[in-house]
């Protein structure tokens, strides 16, 4: 098997470090990840400046730019041939509920499945790296499983408790659940005195009920949802069509 693994907190986190080093030891892997840190980045891709790609001493490459750069690139124009698998991550932090549409974590994984390729955005629930090769090992554990039953491409975002990893819950299916909206800006000044905004925290969960991923988690499990990226609202549509006779 041949991975292409991607992240958004940068070659040199300790969550895509993790991730290499346990899927190394089951498939060929090749990793292509931003230059620095660039959580929060979506989907966006850098059409106004060319983009460079460095190898880093540890065999890793790394683009000055987004996720979803690094992934394009990979499958456009450097790698010989389709990797069988794109995984993203392990990321620094929770991607769930509508965290979804500002991962650059999904985001990697999501321009894979727009190219037909199966992928897996994976991330710990928490932030600081604690129990991060716990979580490795169930990212291994899931890419080892077979996917006939899926339909293929697939795209799976996976969200891991920090724990041990025998302590960790059963893999779990689930749905995303919502937040409330985010916390206000944080006003303050640059050093020549000018306003500035930093952007708030991520608000409460609004829908954390039974059968999310908010929820599975919360109880210790591996939260395991599958995404599309149809976003059409089907059941406007036979309004829309009302209000437009």
């Amino acid at each position: 098997m041949r991975i292409l693994i991607s992240n958004d907190d940068g070659y040199l986190a300790p969550g895509i470090q993790a991730l290499a080093d346990a899927l190394a030891a089951i498939a060929d892997i090749v990793v292509v990840a931003p230059d620095s840190n660039r959580s929060g980045a979506s989907n966006s891709l850098s059409l106004d400046r060319p983009l460079s790609v460095s190898k880093a001493a540890n065999g890793f490459y790394f683009v000055n730019g987004t996720p979803t750069d690094c992934v394009h690139i990979a499958l456009t124009g450097m790698l010989d041939g389709r990797p069988d698998l794109v995984v993203s991550g392990i990321n620094n932090g929770q991607n769930m509920g509508d965290d979804t549409l500002y991962s650059g974590t999904v985001a990697a994984a999501t321009e894979a499945y727009l190219f037909g390729i199966p992928a897996i955005a994976f991330s710990q629930v928490h932030s600081g790296w604690s129990e991060v090769e716990s979580a490795a090992r169930v990212a291994r554990d899931i890419v080892q499983r077979r996917f006939e039953t899926l339909e293929s491409p697939f795209l799976l975002n996976v969200n891991i408790p920090n724990l041990p990893y025998e302590q960790m819950g059963p893999l779990t299916a689930t749905r995303l659940g919502r937040r409330h909206q985010s916390e206000p800006v944080i006003r303050g000044q640059d050093p020549r005195g000018r306003e500035i905004f930093w952007i708030g925290a991520p608000g409460a969960c609004r829908d954390a009920g039974e059968g999310t991923d908010f929820h599975a988690t919360s109880q210790g499990r591996v939260s395991i949802t599958p995404l599309q990226v149809d976003l059409t609202h089907r059941e406007q549509l036979a309004s829309l069509r009302g209000w437009l006779a």
